[in-house]
């Protein structure tokens, strides 16, 4: 490993790479029709047919396009071939936040939780969590402290052992970290909840599946109540209307 030095700069192809998942993305490529061809995406981006085609590569891969050999490359329906890698990009697109794709983020994330933490206590021995709740409590402020609960569910993921819950929650964490100076204030409702942390650590380090469980579900809604208020509050800003008559 001693060969590789740091990464200074992204490649032309990832850059040209991101414009066209861009463009799947938004629409403006419509899944089910032909990219342009290489050498118009060349002449277009002012860049090498050579850099173009390891973009799409990179697209394919990703399940967003189908290069056929002889017969050019189709836009592949993201919603049925992408996976969890792509959430941060649908999350902040070109008109900011998504909030339906921010919702469903939460919602699974409350869903997924709860049965997360009873996996853990059943797995029995792991990392200890105390540490990890220490860390929440002395976080200086709202974004620290989220930092330090998702290493507090990343350790929770390490002792339930499953690879399929590591890599679902590799997907969650990518696509909530953008979101985290946004959703400081309301997420004080649950990263503030100490006690309920302690709680949640003791009931999965000593197998206590059913608590682990009900634990979870209780500390993941009050942030997700809070989080769904604000999220309506941005939805629809206009504010109540002032008292008259009898209400004033």
């Amino acid at each position: 490993m001693d060969d590789l030095e740091p990464v200074r700069r992204r490649s032309v192809p990832d850059e040209v790479a991101d414009q066209l998942v861009d463009r799947i993305v938004s629409g403006r490529l419509a899944a089910g029709g032909h990219m342009p061809s290489e050498r118009d995406l060349a002449d277009t981006l002012a860049v090498s047919r050579p850099t173009v085609r390891a973009a799409l590569q990179r697209l394919a891969q990703a399940g967003l396009v189908e290069i056929r050999q002889g017969g050019g490359t189709r836009v592949r329906d993201f919603r049925r071939h992408a996976g969890l890698d792509l959430l941060p990009r649908l999350i902040v697109g070109e008109g900011g936040l998504d909030l339906r794709v921010v919702r469903d983020v939460l919602r699974t994330r409350s869903s997924i939780g709860p049965v997360l933490a009873r996996s853990a206590a059943e797995a029995g021995e792991g990392p200890p969590l105390d540490a990890a709740v220490r860390a929440i409590a002395e976080a200086e402020d709202g974004v620290a402290r989220q930092r330090a609960a998702l290493v507090f569910w990343e350790a929770v993921v390490e002792r339930s052992g499953s690879i399929v819950y590591r890599l679902m929650f590799n997907g969650l964490r990518a696509a909530y970290e953008p979101m985290l100076d946004v959703l400081a204030d309301a997420m004080a409702a649950e990263v503030d909840r100490i006690d309920a942390y302690t709680a949640l650590a003791e009931a999965i380090e000593a197998g206590d599946a059913e608590s682990a469980h009900d634990l979870a579900a209780d500390l993941l809604s009050s942030g997700h109540g809070a989080i769904s208020d604000l999220l309506d509050r941005i939805d629809d800003p206009t504010p109540d209307p002032p008292p008259t008559g009898a209400d004033a």
